[in-house]
């Protein structure tokens, strides 16, 4: 039967607090790391180098096709039969960086494909250096429609931390399992913990939607950049 006093001790329980706080942290530097990397992964997909493209397209091939689960546990677990012994929050975040850097490294390039090739050009006839062009002329215009998949992935950062459990990280998932072990009670445990990933997401939604909007601001009229965001990620799935 269910138990409204035992739900309501969960949703109080300072140890699914804690897991949310680790959840959420662990949540924002992953992304923090993995974003950079993501940039410099897409830039080299676009290289003129061959070995530099097939040395970031096998990465992104790598991690893209085998699971997050598989990678944290051969990090945590394999790594160490190397002489690289990593503890249990770097193995996680090293795990959750490299996986989500290869998505994201797509959602870049799908931005940077999307604007007109002729302004970079512009910018080099003016005797911009390349990597101001990128920074000042490629990247603005970019960024505006990578923001919303960007805020999807993070979204979904949030709730694919619950994998690291495995790996005796205690987030919020963990937290949850651990008291549930004290009642016995696991549906409303994990009722409990269902909620708080509701409303870590549904706060989240609303930032995202502010940045939308901050981001987007003056270019209401340009919706040419966002079909060819579109047709840029409608391509890059298709290979």
């Amino acid at each position: 039967m269910w138990s409204w006093d035992a739900f309501f001790s969960f949703l109080t329980n300072p140890q699914l607090v804690q897991g949310a706080w680790t959840t959420i942290w662990l949540t924002t530097v992953s992304m923090a790391l993995a974003l950079p990397l993501a940039v410099l992964v897409a830039l080299g997909r676009a290289s003129r180098f061959r070995p530099v493209r097939l040395v970031t397209g096998f990465y992104v091939w790598l991690m893209r096709g085998t699971p997050l689960l598989v990678q944290l546990v051969i990090i945590y677990t394999g790594l160490p039969q190397l002489g690289l012994r990593l503890g249990v929050i770097s193995a996680a975040l090293t795990g959750l960086v490299l996986n989500e850097a290869a998505y994201l490294s797509e959602i870049v390039r799908a931005g940077v494909m999307s604007v007109p090739r002729g302004q970079s050009e512009a910018a080099r006839a003016l005797g911009m250096p390349p990597w101001k062009v990128f920074r000042v002329v490629v990247m603005p215009q970019a960024l505006r429609v990578m923001v919303p998949p960007l805020g999807n992935s993070f979204n979904g950062l949030l709730k694919t931390t619950t994998l690291v459990s495995v790996i005796s990280v205690e987030e919020l998932l963990r937290r949850t399992q651990f008291a549930v072990q004290t009642n016995f009670r696991v549906l409303e445990g994990l009722t409990a913990a269902a909620l708080y990933y509701l409303a870590m997401t549904s706060l989240w939604g609303l930032v995202q939607r502010w940045l939308e909007i901050r981001v987007g601001r003056g270019h209401e009229s340009r919706p040419t950049s966002d079909r060819r965001m579109k047709s840029a990620v409608l391509e890059l799935e298709t290979r």
